[in-house]
């Protein structure tokens, strides 16, 4: 079997994910040119065969497709028109599966989307393949079927963020590290500054031991603060030394429309607090069992949150982090090659 991703900007964890679809066939990605704010350093096996999109026009990527004679081909949504054009003359032979990650809002646009659907969407992909309900939602409104919508489309790299967790448990006991925890890059869409003012506030009214730990770049300029750390943006095989001194993670993101980071760190038994607006927490928060949830951009509720976190005993602590590693399971890479397989498998079927 043949499996080709046309994929946007890759990130770690598909890779570790297409692993599992390694003894299955031969896979190719064709992907968009790496972020300048997020740097990732690959290290691509042998199963994988990529290709930079850069290097081809539509009509020589058309050409690259046609050689690859993929049996299933995987399209990262829709806003690359280039992806759109290779994908249709392959709609009804073989499973053609569009990604997406958007929350159904009802805007004016989404509803002109809906319309739109069967000319561009519909005649292209049979199958939609999201992260959790809120996306299937908007793939239901778009005209898919329920049977061809699959979910579980993000997954972290568990087996490495578990293995963090094993470690975490044992250092932990009995003292648990007094350290907020935020990776992801510096935007105002991100939240960051809300994060950063509530929790000088909380030190200001009251001072305690907690310290901040930021993890990212981006276009706004670091605040500065005597418990306020800032790493920049760091690459995943190097994280293990700085998350091991941490112990909440937070995203505090006025828009997310899932955050795979999420899982990471419940995985790694962080006790999170996250905003409305992380689609994510519908799978991983389990409010005031593994952490606590606010509305995003409200930076007083973050405060009380970011206090409550701080008045928690170790045990309490501990017992949270158990319980977001349990939460974690829920999505797993195997889960994931899984969904692949059964698409590809139904559709011969029929």
């Amino acid at each position: 079997m043949k499996i080709l991703f046309l994929y946007t900007e890759l990130a770690d964890y598909f890779i570790k994910c297409c692993a599992g679809l390694a003894g299955h066939g031969q896979i190719h990605v064709v992907r968009w040119p790496v972020n300048k704010e997020a740097p990732f350093q690959f290290d691509f096996s042998d199963h994988l065969k990529i290709y930079d999109k850069k290097n081809y026009n539509r009509t020589q990527l058309q050409i690259l497709v046609s050689e690859i004679n993929p049996d299933i081909i995987v399209c990262s949504g829709w806003i690359d028109k280039d992806y759109l054009a290779v994908v249709k003359p392959y709609y009804g032979k073989i499973p053609t599966i569009l990604t997406c990650d958007t929350h159904w809002r009802g805007s004016l646009k989404q509803r002109l989307a809906t319309f739109l659907s069967p000319f561009f969407l519909l005649n292209r992909f049979s199958h939609a393949w999201v992260p959790g309900n809120i996306q299937a939602l908007y793939c239901r409104k778009l005209g898919f079927k329920e049977h061809t919508i699959k979910k579980g489309f993000y997954c972290c790299d568990l087996p490495k963020f578990n293995n963090t967790y094993s470690i975490r448990a044992q250092k932990n006991e009995p003292t648990y590290p007094r350290r907020f925890l935020y990776v992801g890059r510096y935007y105002d869409f991100k939240g960051i500054t809300d994060l950063w003012e509530a929790f000088i506030e909380l030190q200001n009214e009251t001072p305690n031991s907690w310290e901040l730990w930021c993890l990212g770049n981006g276009d706004i300029e670091p605040v500065q603060h005597p418990k306020i750390k800032h790493f920049g943006f760091v690459q995943p095989q190097e994280l293990d030394p700085i998350v091991l001194q941490c112990g909440v993670f937070v995203l505090p993101s006025r828009f997310e429309p899932w955050g795979v980071v999420v899982q990471e760190y419940a995985a790694s038994g962080f006790p999170l607090i996250l905003s409305s607006k992380v689609g994510a927490a519908e799978t991983f928060l389990q409010e005031n069992i593994n952490g606590y949830s606010f509305t995003a951009g409200n930076k007083n509720q973050l405060k009380a949150l970011l206090k409550k976190m701080t008045e928690l005993s170790d045990k309490a602590l501990n017992l949270m982090s158990q319980k977001s590693n349990e939460a974690a399971q829920q999505i797993t890479p195997e889960g994931w090659a899984s969904t692949v397989l059964e698409i590809y498998n139904g559709f011969k079927k029929n």
